[in-house]
């Protein structure tokens, strides 16, 4: 019986053709030096805080009422929301009475724009 060799590819892999946006690495830089409290979304503490809301919550969004069954990037991927902006005061960032389930499509569009609107002053 002869042996079956494989066949090499004829195309070749791609390099990633989306990268980081021109000066995104500056303004995460910038933003780590002028807001410190950032860092602790990258704690244990911040990660139980946060699921325990998703429990009391059940895993439903607190705007829409959808189920936050989404992970990674999925738009019903659930994200907990500050329902006071914190702006770096520990005693808002660590209330739980302050967070709650949103999913991220909730968190990313109307969240976000009616804090935009709130510091713009409209």
């Amino acid at each position: 019986m002869t042996k079956l060799r494989t066949i090499k590819p004829l195309v070749a892999t791609l390099p990633p053709l989306i990268g980081r946006a021109k000066g995104e690495k500056a303004r995460d830089q910038y933003r780590r030096q002028t807001q410190p409290w950032r860092a602790w979304y990258n704690t244990p503490r911040w990660e139980r805080l946060r699921l325990q809301a998703f429990e009391r919550d059940l895993y439903f969004c607190q705007r829409s009422g959808e189920i936050c069954s989404g992970t990674g990037n999925d738009p019903n991927s659930p994200v907990a929301n500050h329902r006071i902006p914190r702006h770096g005061d520990p005693a808002l960032f660590w209330d739980i009475n302050n967070i709650g389930a949103v999913t991220k499509r909730i968190h990313d569009g109307l969240i976000q724009s009616e804090e935009r609107r709130a510091a713009a002053g409209r």
